[in-house]
């Protein structure tokens, strides 16, 4: 998929929306049990945020397979969605069937790709994720950095993201995206840094979220905000009641969000054998 992905060349013209459908025949309960390691889950639950693993290799075979105006490496994840709507047993077959839109260019022009990925258990519906990329940048004439943000809520500990961290996640999630890996690939996709995935951002922070609740996080949305360097400490922060948190770096929030965890007559999803 990586070389597919750094071969395939943009369509002249958009198709506007594309979609498919694909097929996991089980998902690996040594992968789970890896995941769970990596991040530090605690207990026997598949985490939330494993299944966006399933969904991107969803969302990146659709890419590969229909023509989009615009090239896969570089792209960057803006904004997610995660819900698990009923519990994911390993060894039963899952349909992914993926949506990807390309909504007209923001003010600024700013170009984005949003794909809605929906993962069947037969007729039952197991998650959901919905990511949003970075395609182009927005013009940035006449914006400053945005000031320091003072952090606030309760602190909830936090991490340092390793040099090695990108290659890491890489080889766990199987996202090769240069600007994750080295300082020369990052550059030549235009980042002066190689920072890690948005989605081992929000690994940590979920992990130290049930952590603190003692409950399994059902759903969750977050915004990545700003990018986090290899290398770098996160600190995390619980913003209140309602379940909002937020990941700072550099006195800078990088990631914000939300979650929810399930009702106390819901059964929580396991990682469950048919």
């Amino acid at each position: 998929m990586l070389l597919r992905a750094l071969l395939k060349q943009p369509a002249r013209s958009s198709t506007g929306q594309v979609d498919a459908t694909w097929r996991l025949d089980r998902i690996d309960a040594d992968h789970v049990r890896r995941y769970q390691a990596a991040f530090g889950f605690r207990g026997d639950a598949v985490p939330l945020t494993f299944l966006y693993l399933l969904a991107q290799r969803a969302q990146l075979a659709t890419m590969l397979a229909c023509p989009i105006p615009f090239r896969i490496p570089g792209l960057i994840h803006v904004e997610n969605r995660l819900a698990m709507h009923a519990p994911v047993v390993l060894d039963a077959p899952l349909a992914l069937t993926t949506v990807l839109q390309l909504p007209p260019p923001a003010p600024n022009g700013a170009l984005h790709a949003v794909l809605e990925t929906h993962a069947f258990d037969g007729e039952r519906l197991a998650f959901s994720c919905d990511s949003t990329y970075l395609i182009r940048r927005g013009d940035r004439t006449g914006r400053n950095a945005p000031p320091p943000e003072a952090p606030h809520g309760e602190a909830l500990g936090g991490w340092t993201v390793a040099h090695e961290a990108g290659r890491h996640y890489a080889a766990l999630s199987g996202d090769w995206n240069p600007i994750h890996l080295w300082r020369w690939s990052a550059r030549l996709m235009g980042m002066r840094t190689p920072i890690v995935h948005g989605a081992h951002t929000l690994a940590k922070a979920c992990s130290l979220l049930q952590t603190a609740c003692g409950q399994e996080i059902t759903s969750v949305w977050s915004r990545f905000r700003q990018p986090v360097p290899l290398g770098s400490s996160v600190a995390l922060f619980q913003r209140d009641t309602e379940g909002r948190f937020a990941a700072v770096c550099d006195d800078r929030i990088v990631i914000e969000g939300r979650y929810a965890v399930p009702l106390a007559d819901r059964t929580s999803p396991r990682l469950q054998q048919s």
